[in-house]
């Protein structure tokens, strides 16, 4: 067996976490690598250090009143610098440079003088008022400043920014205002633009912030864009946000909005950064456990507000027309238990009013398809404090767990997968052979035995690369499909439990396929073709993507060229060129992999299917197979596929019950039909036929209650059953059933036989009208 090589760190993925070297941080959910994006949507290509999580309350004693002494001792500190940066660039001299733009003209412009706004206004003034932010890719750059990410969210914020740009090409996103630094490519993004949408969701969250803090004199502390929207934490002592307080924060970023601040943005030392924010404990505690000595980082102010960010952002803040605080909760610095109270506001914004209105509507439908909320009023699923974020299935929500597994086991034994079950413990010197041991560990459970470390498994791959090396393996062999249902555990912290999106405990359809590399295109279409079958039967579209080598990808380029080769070569024959997307960079440290991004009923996006090659594990694990021929040479390594179709059968019943709102297709229903007699001495009758259907293998009640026909007919519809069977004199002497369903339509009196045919062919075909 090969020697296993030096540990490394880990990387997050949508379905598992896989041993990465550049990572620093662990999110479980789909974050795309930043290494290569960040020169998409940072001046910079460093970041720095995860702050310690010390447990320490450092807020202190707080006092409102200091609130405006606090500012106006900011903003002097802002101005003198900014000063002091503006004589510096008037010393500059003029240099000429050129700005292409995508039709293929070329502008002129002087270094450090021209901005993009510049450039946009004269093609036309409508042009530069519709922009919201630029995409610049240099030629030629005349200044070279490496910028340390200072805020905790940061890296967060630049994977949010890079997914939403979906490989939208070359370059790093600049405020509009800001001189361009030396030749370049020029592109102007307007909202429509995903880049620039998450431009503005951010630029509205500094309003947010600056309204926050002009309420209640709060020391803020990270406000990052969200997929929808943004929040803000801010620290105000021992007080809570009421619904009353949103109004407040709503009247006062009103009048933020309405000065039309610019947003300025200024390079800060270290020791900089420090004088600025000295009054703000949080502050002093990112800029010195983020900000290496002799670095620099930026700032930005609007207004009254200044704070430390890595830009760009929208011209001034007049560009947001509508704006909304949502919500409110509490929360935890860095997310500890331990550390100081927060409070965290969430709002929207848009750039047209109307955007805002449909929005809330949209939002009032969400609310009724909540899934925790249709999960307590259908009796599926409950959480309890003595096992936070793992979740109690009640025997209806049992029955929608299990048809899910049923669901994908059934593709499994069509399609060639050998199902295992591996175990729930293992001895953590696992994950030091996978090397996610290293950054991991935080967020796994682990105890002694024996004198000895163990941890719950977390991910099923390193355990299934112990079974493929469990004997000697031919290349006749393979490929070798392993799929695992096995259960899964992960320590998120409490206060990122979210229903059933965000759990501890939880199971995935999770497969992994060890194969030959010239098996790769055939493996990779057969795993397509899985998820379209999943995604067409569960009435849910989905766009593809694929995700090349990173900057810090291990393994050979001409490996990587192959398999991305590879990879395309299938999405073209699977969906057709042109129907798919490249992102460049963003592939995992180990693999290329193809991001599935489906769309629910709600067009809300969601990424629960995942395609990843993986090299590495193999490497780790010493796989070989025996390849045709003799000797040593004829020994080869696996390439491993891992691929998900449901991904955490959780998260997927959750984006299901949305998806649907609780109206179960038959198949899939946890309450498939009820028997309602119209009179009491009819109940004999309908037990009869629920024992009946019972047999056949669905699920059925009875109502025998002394409630009217219609009231229990109103009930069941109430209650989502798909079919309502009406029982009288007539169908008890007929054998028979009148059917309504739950949209009220009477589809007649059939035979108990009929019925049970009909139920069978609704369920076999996955119908999702019934």
């Amino acid at each position: 067996m090969s020697k296993v090589p030096a540990p490394v760190k880990l990387n997050a993925t949508g379905k598992f976490a896989v041993a990465d070297l550049a990572s620093l941080k662990i999110d479980h959910v789909a974050v795309v690598p930043a290494d290569k994006k960040r020169e998409k949507t940072r001046a910079n290509k460093e970041s720095g250090d995860r702050i310690k999580k010390s447990g320490e309350l450092i807020g202190g004693v707080f006092d409102a009143s200091k609130s405006p002494a606090i500012q106006a001792e900011r903003i002097e500190v802002f101005e003198r610098y900014l000063a002091k940066y503006n004589e510096e660039l008037a010393q500059k001299k003029d240099q000429p440079i050129k700005v292409s733009l995508p039709d293929g003209s070329v502008r002129e412009g002087i270094a450090f003088k021209t901005s993009p706004y510049d450039i946009a206004k004269a093609i036309s003034q409508g042009l530069a008022d519709s922009v919201i932010v630029a995409r610049v890719a240099y030629t030629n750059r005349l200044e070279e400043v490496n910028i340390v990410a200072c805020d905790e969210e940061e890296e967060a914020l630049e994977s949010k920014q890079a997914a939403a740009a979906a490989g939208g090409g070359e370059g790093e996103l600049w405020d509009l205002s800001r001189p361009l630094v030396g030749d370049c490519v020029l592109t102007l993004l307007k909202y429509d633009n995903p880049e620039a949408n998450m431009v503005f969701s951010h630029s509205s969250a500094h309003v947010l912030g600056a309204a926050v803090e002009a309420a209640f004199g709060s020391h803020l502390t990270i406000g990052p864009p969200l997929q929808q929207g943004f929040y803000y934490d801010s620290f105000m002592g021992d007080k809570t946000v009421s619904d009353e307080d949103l109004k407040k924060v709503e009247a006062k970023a009103a009048e933020v909005i309405k000065q039309k601040h610019a947003f300025q943005r200024l390079v800060l030392t270290k020791p900089q950064a420090l004088e600025m924010f000295r009054s703000n404990p949080f502050k002093v505690a990112l800029i010195t456990n983020k900000v290496p000595e002799g670095s620099l980082t930026t700032v930005y102010r609007c207004g009254p507000l200044i704070d430390l960010c890595m830009g760009p952002h929208v011209p001034h803040t007049g560009k947001i027309k509508a704006f909304a605080a949502t919500k409110s909760s509490s929360t935890n610095w860095l997310g500890q238990t331990n550390n100081d109270t927060l409070q965290r506001i969430y709002g929207i914004a848009f750039p047209d009013k109307a955007l805002l209105k449909k929005y809330l509507e949209f939002q009032e439908q969400a609310k009724l398809r909540d899934h925790r909320v249709v999960g307590s009023k259908q009796e599926l699923f409950f959480f309890h404090q003595l096992s936070p974020g793992s979740c109690f299935w009640m025997p209806h929500g049992t029955r929608v767990y299990n048809k899910l597994m049923d669901f994908i086991r059934k593709q499994y034994w069509s399609r060639g997968y050998v199902e295992v079950i591996t175990p729930n413990i293992f001895n953590l010197q696992l994950w030091e052979i996978s090397g996610h041991a290293q950054l991991y560990r935080d967020n796994m459970f682990i105890f002694d035995v024996e004198e000895q470390e163990w941890g719950m498994k977390p991910m099923n791959c390193p355990g299934h690369c112990l079974m493929f090396a469990h004997r000697l393996r031919s290349y006749r062999e393979l490929p070798i499909r392993m799929a695992d249902f096995g259960v899964l555990h992960r320590n998120e912290l409490s206060g990122a439990l979210t229903g059933l999106t965000r759990v501890r405990r939880f199971q995935q359809d999770d497969g992994h396929i060890f194969c030959r590399q010239d098996q790769i295109k055939a493996e990779v279409l057969g795993a397509l073709d899985f998820m379209r079958f999943v995604y067409t039967v569960l009435g849910m579209t989905y766009k593809l993507e694929l995700s090349t080598r990173p900057a810090k990808a291990l393994g050979e380029p001409a490996l990587w060229d192959v398999a991305e080769a590879q990879l395309a070569e299938a999405l073209d024959e699977f969906a057709g060129e042109g129907n798919w997307k490249v992102n460049p960079g963003d592939g995992a440290f180990y693999g290329p992999k193809i991001d599935i991004k489906v769309y629910d009923a709600m067009e809300r996006i969601h990424q629960c299917a995942t395609v990843q090659l993986d090299f590495q594990l193999p490497i780790r694990f010493g796989l070989e197979y025996k390849a045709s021929g003799e000797g040593e040479e004829s020994f080869q390594r696996p390439v491993m596929v891992h691929r998900a179709m449901l991904g955490s059968v959780e998260r997927m019943a959750a984006v299901l019950t949305e998806h649907w709102g609780g109206k179960w297709p038959f198949w899939l229903s946890p309450r498939q039909c009820i028997v309602v007699p119209i009179d009491p001495k009819y109940a004999d009758y309908a037990f009869e036929v629920q024992q009946a259907v019972h047999e056949a293998g669905f699920y059925v009640d009875v109502d025998d209650s002394a409630r009217t026909l219609n009231k229990k007919v109103r009930e069941a519809q109430l209650a989502q059953y798909n079919f309502i069977l009406v029982v009288g004199q007539a169908e008890q002497e007929a054998k028979s059933v009148n059917v309504r369903t739950r949209e009220n339509t009477v589809q007649g009196t059939i035979s108990i036989p009929e019925l049970l045919a009909k139920f069978k062919d609704l369920a076999d075909s996955y119908n999702a009208q019934a």
